[in-house]
């Protein structure tokens, strides 16, 4: 039963991944073209139909699977290299320079994905990897706060203090057992942030903080379908969807390795 979350949350991670693939090498039309008149109900050869300017609907959907993959991974990517090792620094040294990183991470979640975008629009533009820098550090804090306090669990541990007593350095603490050790909690967390990293660059771009015009996303799909929603209501639920599978696929992975890796989420059998 358990595995039936994380077998839910595979499926539909695969799904968009195969989209992302298949977006990278062919798509039935141009995505950023105008192929035909708009509106068009779904059927052949736009299997989606078409938006109000004449976009094939599936060819954008394809295509903005590879801005939600690459925005959501190379951003928590970058988050989780900053932050696991502040946050193993910040529990394994002890006094005041190990509270440092851990209120510096209190500090930046007073700065949200929404108004880091926001600032770095203004100053560089609106650009994929404006959302990118944006959604990294926005998510940074997480990791420190996940990484300091597995660490601190794994520091208390007997062979870890038997180790620190026999001489061996700090960094071969860190690397033989912290973070053998903490690795399961960071790729749970890992699983999460990507969902709420796409679900994050979908907001920006409906806003108009993420990828320009000539680059077809989820959110940018939805702020354009806005218009007509009630003469053409599946401009707007075919992105939605698409979101809703993405984020729902990372969310439920997420959950599924939690109780898979936690003993105290074990089912008694």
């Amino acid at each position: 039963m358990k595995r039936g979350t994380l077998y839910l949350g595979a499926t539909l991670i695969g799904i968009v991944v195969l989209m992302a693939a298949v977006g990278l090498v062919w798509t039935p039309f141009p995505p950023d073209a105008v192929v035909s008149t708009g509106l068009q109900p779904p059927g052949w050869p736009y299997l989606l139909g078409t938006d109000g300017l004449g976009g094939d609907i599936f060819s954008r959907l394809l295509s903005g699977a590879k801005v939600c993959l690459l925005v959501g991974i190379v951003s928590v990517a970058v988050a989780a290299g900053i932050g696991v090792p502040l946050g193993m620094v910040s529990g394994m040294v002890r006094g005041w320079p190990g509270e440092i990183p851990a209120r510096l991470a209190d500090i930046l979640y007073g700065f949200p994905a929404l108004l880091l975008a926001i600032l770095f629009a203004a100053a560089l533009g609106g650009s994929t990897w404006t959302a990118m820098m944006a959604i990294a550090l926005a998510s940074i804090p997480a990791f420190v706060r996940i990484a300091r306090a597995a660490a601190l669990q794994v520091m208390s541990q007997g062979y870890v203090e038997a180790a620190r007593l026999s001489g061996t350095p700090h960094l071969a603490v860190a690397w033989r057992h912290v973070l053998p050790n903490i690795a399961p909690i960071v790729g749970v967390q890992l699983s999460v942030s990507i969902g709420i990293a796409i679900l994050a660059e979908a907001g920006l771009s409906y806003l108009g903080l993420g990828s320009g015009p000539e680059t077809p996303t989820w959110g940018r799909m939805l702020r354009e379908a806005q218009t007509y929603i009630f003469n053409a209501p599946l401009l707007a639920l075919w992105p939605g969807l698409a979101i809703a599978v993405a984020t729902m696929g990372f969310n439920l992975l997420g959950d599924g390795l939690r109780d898979l890796l936690d003993p105290r989420l074990r089912e008694i059998r």
